[in-house]
């Protein structure tokens, strides 16, 4: 394992190498096949990554270098092809702003997650049911004029903004990550206190208490229902049409998805990701089957 740094918003970015002990030839050359994915350390991503390079080592014979970065990072190197595939572009709304930025240099490898949601959640026990009714003077005193949100050039950070300035609220949107976003949450919940956060769904979250989404008015909708799609490089289907049909084929339902996080979340100490998304592989044949190019 060696650690680089990619990008500005990441303290450290992850490169791990997967290295199969019966490596496969790629199917021009001589070397070994290769496949570079990067993600962000959102949890979902990380979840379904980490599993997709476990069944290219285990079952198509590659070596996968995977790669931490942020947001925009993340897309520059598929874009400036240092990768094959960025494994969580939020689509249509929340990534709008890099992907036409980049889209001359990308395609689009179809949606491994088909239903998300994004947009300010609160714990069920609040009396708060819209975003209008954060205007109120009470609520906002409640809530100490504090939005918790998580990267700064994260989508739902930027949509975010344009949300407190179209309902004119008058809030401090802080800045942190997804795992202290998370942190926050569960210490406010454990609490019963008030609190509002930068949410979407999936995420492990909705499995472990019971928050709900605040409704916009019809006017003012800026979230929308959309898909996490995977995209690569441009040329990557004539390169390497194998990984390009793979990361095509690859679909997670979100009882599935919730189930492989949880496990990664709830493993112990000594219970590192691959050997849990290893037995998660084993578990679902039938599901990685239909993964597979040409079976």
């Amino acid at each position: 394992m060696k650690l680089v740094k990619i990008g500005l918003l990441l303290p450290v970015a992850l490169t791990v190498l997967w290295t199969g002990c019966d490596q496969k030839k790629d199917e021009t050359s001589n070397q070994p096949k290769q496949a570079t994915l990067v993600y962000i350390q959102w949890d979902e991503g990380i979840a379904y990554t980490h599993l997709a390079a476990n069944v290219l080592e285990t079952h198509l014979g590659y070596e996968v270098t995977l790669i931490s970065a942020d947001l925009d990072a993340a897309y520059k190197a598929v874009a400036e092809t240092d990768a094959d595939a960025f494994m969580e572009s939020w689509q249509p709304v929340l990534h709008r702003s890099f992907l036409e930025k980049y889209r001359d240099h990308l395609m689009d490898l179809g949606s491994v997650i088909d239903s998300t949601q994004s947009g300010l959640v609160v714990p069920a026990y609040m009396p708060v049911d819209s975003i209008r009714q954060l205007r109120t003077d009470s609520i906002k005193s409640r809530l100490n004029g504090t939005i918790t949100g998580i990267e700064e050039g994260a989508g739902i950070m930027q949509t975010t903004r344009k949300v407190m300035s179209r309902y004119e609220l008058d809030y401090r949107l802080v800045s942190s990550s997804g795992p202290a976003m998370t942190a926050a949450l569960k210490r406010a919940v454990m609490n019963r206190e008030w609190i509002v956060v930068t949410g979407w769904k999936p995420h492990w979250i909705f499995g472990e208490w019971d928050l709900k989404f605040l409704k916009q008015d019809p006017d003012k909708k800026l979230w929308r229902e959309g898909a996490i799609h995977i995209v690569g490089r441009k040329d990557l289907m004539n390169d390497k049409p194998e990984l390009a049909r793979f990361l095509s084929n690859m679909n997670l339902s979100e009882p599935q998805l919730y189930d492989l996080m949880i496990s990664i979340k709830k493993r112990g100490e000594e219970d590192d990701i691959k050997n849990i998304t290893g037995r998660w592989m084993r578990e679902h044949p039938e599901l990685i089957k239909k993964w597979l190019p040409d079976q």
